[in-house]
């Protein structure tokens, strides 16, 4: 068990999320994006196989190296190590910027897939929930449950996984072979953390409804994941997410997550973004324990 490298990483990344001001520093998982573009460049085929041979090549690259760090034997350097799986800060800070940002429309294009140019206020705001509920899981819980269990090399495998995932993964004519492997990968290791996900949301709002139903309504997802925390989050919050959305400009008969609220407001966005300051002191208190302890 790696607490106190959990702990450690997640108040680096609270501190300093990902480095971005440091300008000549590029963030891990950029090489990761960097070497699957290189390989579908040069190795593409619509191919099953030629996709399994991306991950397993990835994955053992990633493998080698976090081993090798792994030997570094200082609870701060693999804790820093550990803080580029997280992304608590990154997240919360671009789901704000929604907000108050000046151009609303904008700000939830560089969080989301669908078409934004007709969107709504509510629509907007809709979007930047879903976004971050999934998202808990995805950029926070998984890599973190990862770095609890196996340290810094669970850390970096889930983050290749989830790269893979998000750049090939993909139910389309290009990806869908290629990418298949890298997509049911990502729905095994995001399994338990997207329930986890789901259950702090439900306690954290204090929501049993939440922690009654989350399911019911999560498995609807044509993900066997990202449903749960999306339906724990509008059942807490007492609003409708899901439902009807446009990509690429031809409507997606979505099903609804949760209940309540069809039109959601900028005050659902903030209700759902104080899952941050009840999850960072609950980890505050998790380490005072900790030193307590030992």
């Amino acid at each position: 068990m790696y607490l106190l490298t959990l702990l450690i990483a997640y108040f680096i990344d609270y501190i300093f999320g990902e480095f971005e001001k440091i300008k000549f520093f590029k963030h891990p998982i950029i090489f990761m994006g960097d070497y699957i573009k290189w390989f579908e460049k040069s190795f593409y085929k619509d191919s099953v196989l030629r996709g399994f041979t991306l991950t397993l090549s990835l994955l053992s690259i990633v493998f080698i190296i976090t081993y090798f760090l792994s030997f570094f034997d200082n609870f701060l350097i693999q804790g820093f190590l550990c803080s580029f799986a997280i992304s608590s800060k990154m997240l919360y800070d671009s789901v704000k910027e929604v907000i108050y940002a000046q151009d609303s429309k904008k700000a939830i294009s560089m969080l989301v897939s669908r078409d934004t140019k007709d969107m709504s206020d509510s629509d907007i705001n809709k979007a930047a929930i879903e976004t971050y509920a999934e998202n808990l899981s995805d950029g926070i819980i998984a890599p973190m449950f990862y770095i609890l269990l196996f340290g810094v090399v669970g850390a970096f495998i889930y983050k290749a996984i989830n790269t893979l995932d998000s750049m090939v993964g993909y139910r389309n004519e290009r990806y869908e072979n290629f990418g298949k492997v890298s997509a049911k990968l990502d729905d095994i290791v995001n399994y338990i953390p997207a329930r986890i996900t789901a259950i702090l949301i439900a306690l954290f709002f204090n929501s049993y409804k939440a922690l009654k139903n989350f399911y019911r309504y999560g498995k609807k997802h044509e993900s066997p994941n990202a449903g749960h925390p999306i339906s724990a989050m509008a059942l807490s919050l007492g609003i409708k997410l899901g439902g009807p959305t446009s990509y690429f400009g031809k409507i997606k008969e979505k099903p609804y997550f949760g209940e309540g609220r069809e039109e959601i407001t900028k005050e659902d966005i903030l209700k759902a973004l104080e899952f941050k300051s009840k999850f960072d002191a609950l980890l505050l208190v998790t380490l005072i324990i900790f030193f307590l302890l030992v």
